[in-house]
Parts: structure tokens; sequence; C-alpha cells
């Protein structure tokens, strides 16, 4: 099968394109799937420059998102058979083969059917940004009809279906973005306050918005000062919710602490990462979850940029630049 092989730790260019033999089932509950299309994702970028996770078990296959057809299954599979359209996160932290391939494998508990409502490459586009975005404000920040909420980055992968999921469930949502074409895809999908980063204080405009109380929850998507100075704008007794590692200083945690904040971490690769089933089980049910919201038109998958698996390095280079709308998709053969 061709692939895409990561040879090394590196720059974009030690993704090599390669012919592997077609993955072997490692269990009587696992499938192959003959993938139509792998999501990208900037974890993947982070996992090529510096495997964090199994070091040395390279050369691997990149890629945890993927979407396509059930080829074949083991003797006691029985929630898919032959034929079947999946979808799933799965694999590609360097402990599983990935989806930057014609063919991986996936046990049958933590693949999804493949969203009716959706395309191939809107479906391998999905699961990662969908488990992200709903363990934050869901299972994190607990989020609720009525509450207001900043979202950082709106418009970007796991920031543009976070705004479709925190309106579904009836929360005031702004968003911060660069520049007016993703300010229009922020609002289009249910953002009520649009914040210019670039020319207005976020900080400032989330309290002039709430009535200078601050946002119930605020969704870091971004790290770094932003999310420091994001405890500014929560309100007391608020959350913030981030993706990143948040090195804090005495005087950053003194002010969380005096306005009485909830600080949470997202990741969503801890299922996987601690090889703990029933959690993987959990989020294969909320793949099914985001599967329905599709179907009722509640969520859809914005896709800047289609490239074959052999580019698959210039879809990092695109991801490492920034700015990136949506998100990219590699589709195969």
């Amino acid at each position: 099968m061709k692939t895409m092989l990561m040879t090394g730790a590196g720059a974009a260019d030690v993704l090599q394109l390669r012919d592997l033999p077609t993955p072997e089932l490692p269990s009587t509950r696992h499938m192959r799937v003959k993938l139509a299309a792998a999501g990208i994702n900037p974890l993947d970028t982070k996992l090529r420059s510096k495997p964090a996770y199994y070091p040395d078990k390279l050369p691997a296959i990149l890629g945890c998102d993927g979407a396509g057809i059930v080829e074949a299954t083991g003797a006691d599979v029985s929630r898919f058979k032959v034929g079947d359209a999946v979808y799933f996160c799965n694999g590609g932290i360097g402990d599983e083969p990935g989806c930057y391939a014609e063919y991986t494998t996936v046990h049958e508990d933590y693949c999804a059917a493949k969203p009716a409502a959706l395309s191939m490459n809107e479906s391998a586009a999905l699961p990662l940004v969908l488990l992200t975005a709903w363990e934050a404000l869901v299972e994190r920040a607990h989020l609720q009809t009525g509450q207001t909420i900043l979202i950082h980055a709106g418009a970007g992968g796991v920031g543009h279906i976070a705004v479709q999921l925190a309106h579904h469930l009836g929360a005031r949502v702004a968003v911060t973005v660069s520049d007016e074409h993703k300010a229009a895809i922020a609002k289009s999908l249910g953002a009520e306050k649009i914040i210019r980063y670039r020319q207005q204080d976020f900080v400032a405009e989330t309290l002039a918005w709430t009535d200078d109380k601050g946002a119930d929850v605020v969704f870091d998507t971004v790290g770094g000062e932003t999310f420091l100075r994001s405890l500014q704008a929560a309100k007391y007794c608020g959350k913030v919710v981030s993706l990143l590692s948040t090195p804090l200083s005495l005087a950053d945690t003194q002010q969380a602490r005096l306005r009485n904040l909830s600080l949470c971490y997202e990741l969503m690769l801890t299922p996987q990462v601690m090889q703990l089933h029933e959690e993987r089980v959990r989020q294969r049910k909320i793949l099914e979850q985001g599967a329905q919201l599709a179907v009722a038109g509640k969520l859809k998958v914005l896709i800047s940029q289609v490239l074959p698996l052999a580019e698959a390095a210039q879809a990092h280079r695109l991801i490492e630049q920034g700015g990136v709308t949506g998100k990219i998709v590699l589709e195969m053969e």
C-alpha cells in the first residue's frame, strides 16, 4: 500500500512516500479500513518535529483522523461488516499505524458509522476537533444554556466546531478572529460577538459584551499570552479551558485564585496514550452524537484545502505557516 511514512523527527520533508505491506488485523476485534481520506491536525506537525509519546518507535505513520470503507473484519467483530462506511480517531501518534496511508486497522469499539450527511473528506476532518471541542465545552466547562463563552480562533479547526457546539447548547458565543473572512465564517456558524484581535483588545471587548462581568467560559486554543490574558476575560467564578500547556507564574495563579476561577485542561489523546478502553468507547459515542448533529444540520465541517496523499508534507507546511481556516484533508487515490 502507499503511505506517507515519517522516517524520522524533523522538518516536513521527513514525510516520504513509501510502499508498505497492507496491515494485518492485530486482533479478532479489529477491522481493516480502506481509507478514502485522512484529516490533518496541528498535532501531526508537532509529533513530526518532536515525537513526544513514542520516540523509540520510528519510522511511523502519522494521522489519527480517518474515514473509509471496512475492507476486512476479525472473527469477533459484530458492530460492522465489510462494505460499511466508518470514521474514527485512532493511531497516528506512534503506537499504532495512522491514516496517512491507503489502509489502516482500528478496533471496532473505537469506530463510528460515517455521518450520512457528510462526505468522506468532511468525515475524515471531523473526529479530533469534535472530540476536543465536545470534551472541553461539555465535559470540562459544563457549558449551559444562556451562558456566555469566548472562543479563541473561532474559525480554526477546533474553533469552528466549538462555535457550532456552543450555539447548539444554547450559549451566547463570542470569538476572536484575525480577518474579515474569518469573521464572516464565525458569524455564519452562530457567533454573536466578533472580536478582531489584531485591532481590538479581546479582554476589553469581552467585558463590554458581558456588562463588565466577563465570560462564563473562555476556551483557549492558542496558549501563551492569550491564555494568561484570558484569566482577565473570565467572570468571577468562571472557567478557563485550555488545549495547551500553560506555565503559570505566582502572580498568575494568585489572580486566578483571587477570582475563584476554575482552570481546566483538555487533551483528547489521553485515553489513547494511557490505553483507557472505556474512555475510548466514550469518545466513540461522542462521534456518534456528532454524526446525529450533522444529520440534523447543526454541525458542518469547513475544509480549506484537499491534497493528495503524496502531498502530506505540503499540508504540514501550510499548517505551520498558521492562519488555516477550518481543516486540511488528504485524499487517497
